[in-house]
């Protein structure tokens, strides 16, 4: 089945976006429809009522150029100074191991001192800076955690859930509890984009507990508030433990990434267990299963 996504743009964005597929373009069209333009993965049709329907294969992506144009988002220089949640996530790129998505509030009297103890994007700090900095930050801070375990994360993807949608629901959910944690409303909730905003409410529709007030998804978020380069080394922290877990559980030293090492251990994990306990521990999905099977029957 083909996948469909609607996105609600303005006159001046649909005249931009006939522009951009000036090549695409065809002549038959559909009744109340301004353009369609076709492309080797997603057809493109834009709608008077200011709707532009994407499908095909790469409908996500494609949409994902437009979707949130006409959000009207605050611009980015006026986030720096204000009291914020940051939310961000670790362990979509890792084979082994949960996701983690953590949401932290920093109180905008508290963003320089922050600073001052070393406070940045987590994957500017090794893991031995985040084990020591990441327990102060969980003791100072008010933050909430959202942690998808491995077997949870296959059943979702196999399901035909993609990781964007994934990632949606865990930063919902983090930022959910911590709102409601929190004695005082943030005066911004900054999620280190993954995808775009109009998008990432549409991945949320039918959940009970949305959060919409003052939420922006703004790329390299840890550069524009001090709370979300927190809550990536807080998650980072979470993440750490949740795989040392993982490794006592299994008897193998569970690496990080996605590499080489990876499908060592993948196949010595398939030898010594068999391939039934991969899916406690890692994301079947990703080519390092199949690369590690061709080891393991070498």
């Amino acid at each position: 089945m083909l996948a469909n996504y609607v996105v609600q743009v303005k006159e001046q964005t649909i005249r931009e976006m006939k522009h951009y597929y000036t090549s695409n373009l065809v002549e038959k069209l559909p009744q109340g429809a301004l353009f369609v333009a076709k492309l080797s993965g997603c057809t493109i049709t834009a709608y008077r009522s200011g709707k532009v329907l994407f499908q095909g294969k790469d409908a996500e992506k494609e949409a994902g150029r437009w979707d949130g144009r006409d959000a009207g988002q605050t611009k980015e220089e006026n986030f720096s100074t204000v009291s914020a949640i940051g939310s961000d996530e670790v362990g979509t790129g890792d084979y082994f191991g949960p996701i983690v998505v953590v949401a932290a509030y920093v109180a905008k009297e508290h963003i320089d001192t922050m600073k001052r103890i070393g406070v940045k994007d987590s994957k500017q700090l090794t893991d031995e800076m985040i084990i020591r900095l990441a327990p102060t930050l969980m003791n100072d801070l008010h933050y909430a955690s959202a942690i998808l375990p491995n077997p949870e994360y296959n059943r979702w993807q196999q399901s035909g859930m993609p990781q964007t949608k994934i990632k949606a629901l865990l930063h919902n959910e983090a930022i959910g509890k911590l709102v409601d944690a929190l004695p005082q409303r943030p005066d911004a909730i900054i999620i280190d984009q993954f995808i775009e905003r109009n998008l990432y409410f549409r991945y949320l529709e039918g959940e009970q507990h949305v959060i919409r007030e003052h939420v922006y998804c703004i790329p390299k978020a840890e550069t524009v508030h001090i709370a979300v380069a927190a809550a990536s080394i807080i998650a980072r922290y979470l993440f750490l433990q949740e795989l040392d877990c993982l490794s006592e559980t299994v008897g193998i030293n569970l690496p990080k990434g996605a590499g080489e090492q990876v499908d060592k251990v993948a196949a010595r994990l398939i030898q010594t267990h068999g391939e039934a306990i991969l899916p406690s521990c890692a994301k079947l999905h990703f080519a390092n299963t199949e690369k590690a099977r061709r080891m393991a029957n070498r």
